[in-house]
């Protein structure tokens, strides 16, 4: 069990940023100039959530807000709208998240679903309201399952090679005391 220091949080907020900014470089390279039938996941978002829900002193919503904009930014989104989106999704998923008990994976893996369903259809009727182009519905479909089906790979890289393992009840009570 990994000890609970505000180096430790520290370094991991920074490794955050480094891993959401390495999805970001690699997915602007331009590797394939071919058109594509299929959309990969956002894997930015499955971060986001996993750690969210695991370790959410490891992504406070001041460092997901500028992560996800600037997301959004390079990859010539909507500003805001996504970001702001994702972060009301991992708000609830933390707030619904709690450290005493222990919830079974495809329990968190179905509310996550659900969250990313949501998110995905509310960007969609937001961007069609004002009349902003948008990614045909296949696409944004695609994207949307192969995100849900990306987060058990997402979590097991974070909790394997990362170590962001869920708290138990004696770190979140450390948290707490620290607020």
């Amino acid at each position: 069990m990994a000890e609970v220091t505000p180096g430790r949080i520290h370094l991991m907020r920074v490794g955050f940023a480094a891993l959401a900014f390495v999805i970001i470089f690699f997915h602007l390279l331009p590797l394939n100039t071919q058109v594509r039938n299929w959309a990969p996941p956002d894997l930015i978002i499955c971060l986001a959530m996993a750690w969210s829900l695991r370790r959410p002193d490891y992504v406070p919503v001041l460092l997901l807000i500028p992560v996800l904009l600037m997301a959004d930014l390079l990859f010539q989104r909507p500003p805001g709208l996504l970001t702001l989106l994702v972060v009301l999704g991992c708000e609830f998923l933390r707030s619904r998240s709690q450290p005493q008990h222990e919830t079974p994976f495809v329990a968190e893996w179905l509310s996550v679903a659900l969250v990313i369903t949501v998110i995905t259809l509310l960007n969609r009727l937001t961007l069609s309201v004002f009349a902003i182009p948008r990614t045909p519905l296949s696409l944004s479909g695609i994207e949307m399952f192969a995100t849900i089906a990306a987060y058990p790979l997402v979590v097991l890289v974070s909790q394997s090679l990362l170590g962001v393992r869920k708290l138990s009840a004696a770190e979140a009570e450390i948290l707490e005391a620290r607020k």
